[in-house]
């Protein structure tokens, strides 16, 4: 066992603070990472307040983890020290249900999260990547393409799988006409990928100062959400609308927007339910549903798109020391488009 430097919390109303946390030694089938950069989700911010009511302390947040392989076990094949890697949102699995076995290893029932949740060979609980080095299973491991900004890349970890898998389960989306709801972490990045594929992008927001930068980032239309004239010229009109906001909005809004059989994805996670038509579901058989992340194949297939055309998260790159003020921040929508956190701040703890 060793030891990493690391920022965690006590409880839910300590502020993250320096701390030593253990470290398994690489088991055969292991890789040990030194993290590079990780990206601050705003699931990391629910977990150290325990708004989910799951969070075990102390808490060492993290999932969207870049870094580069120091050592790897006598079993591993696909890796070697010196190679770019990363991790996501989970860092094993039990492999053998029919979820691991289709590739979906996130719809496992004994799945083990990166941070907070039960780690079996250490005991006690899994630590994230607000650390200087992980040590993570090789099937839970994935390649960072080279050309890719690594503190841009982070972020893919997370924010880029979970706007990428639902836009991938509408299979071939060019020429078709796609919304996304919401320009922040999430929805910048549905509006990168969806540009990717060829699709026509509409970004509906309630904030005029961002037009400019959705038609930047990809889009080719933008529409003020607020503004029922605007929303009534697209009626009926959508393919597919992918829905980041987390925040209460009325999700019926968007539902009357898609043509018959267009679907609505949501990706965020607003904290009461959502009130749905039935009639705005039932009168065009349009569908709603939901995603989160996607398996590891998936997020692979993710990495390596990115890496074939040059897409990584627009983020602010921070020192480990203003984590704290970052979490304020996030409260405040007061980022472009995430944080990315410089893990070499670590070593002047």
């Amino acid at each position: 066992m060793s030891h990493a430097k690391a920022f965690s919390a006590a409880s839910p109303t300590s502020p993250l603070a320096p701390a030593t946390i253990p470290r398994r030694d690489p088991t055969p089938g292991d890789v040990a990472i030194e993290i590079l950069f990780c990206g601050v989700c705003h699931s990391d911010l629910h977990m150290v307040r325990n708004e989910w009511g799951v969070t075990a302390y102390p808490v060492v947040p993290g999932h969207e983890i870049v870094g580069r392989v120091t050592r790897v076990g006598a079993a591993v094949t696909k890796y070697k020290p010196g190679d770019l890697a990363a991790v996501g949102c989970l860092v094993d699995s039990d492999g053998t249900c029919p979820h691991c076995k289709a590739d979906h290893e996130q719809f496992c029932a004994n799945q083990i999260l990166t941070y907070s949740a039960p780690d079996r060979h250490l005991g006690g609980f899994t630590y994230g990547g607000y650390s200087d080095s992980i040590v993570v299973d090789e099937r839970f491991v994935l390649r960072v393409p080279s050309n890719l900004d690594l503190a841009g890349a982070a972020p893919l970890l997370c924010a880029g799988i979970t706007t990428w898998s639902p836009i991938r389960q509408q299979g071939d989306i060019r020429g078709k006409k796609v919304g996304v709801v919401g320009l922040g972490g999430l929805g910048h990045m549905g509006v990168k990928f969806a540009h990717a594929f060829g699709a026509h992008v509409v970004v509906f927001t309630t904030s005029p100062g961002k037009t400019a930068d959705a038609l930047r980032l990809g889009a080719d239309e933008v529409v003020m959400s607020r503004n029922s004239d605007e929303m009534r010229k697209h009626s009926g009109s959508f393919d597919f609308i992918l829905d980041t906001v987390s925040a209460d909005h009325d999700v019926n809004a968007y539902l009357h927007l898609l043509a018959p059989n267009g679907n609505l994805t949501l990706v965020g996670a607003p904290p009461k339910p959502l009130a749905v038509s039935s009639f705005a579901l039932i009168l065009g058989r349009r569908s709603l549903s939901g995603s989160n992340i996607g398996g590891i194949a998936e997020t692979q297939e993710m990495l390596d798109f990115c890496g074939a055309h040059g897409i990584t998260a627009d983020v602010e790159v921070i020192p480990i020391q203003k984590v704290n003020e970052a979490y304020e921040r996030l409260l405040k929508s007061d980022v472009k488009y995430r944080f990315s956190i410089d893990m070499a701040s670590l070593k002047s703890v």
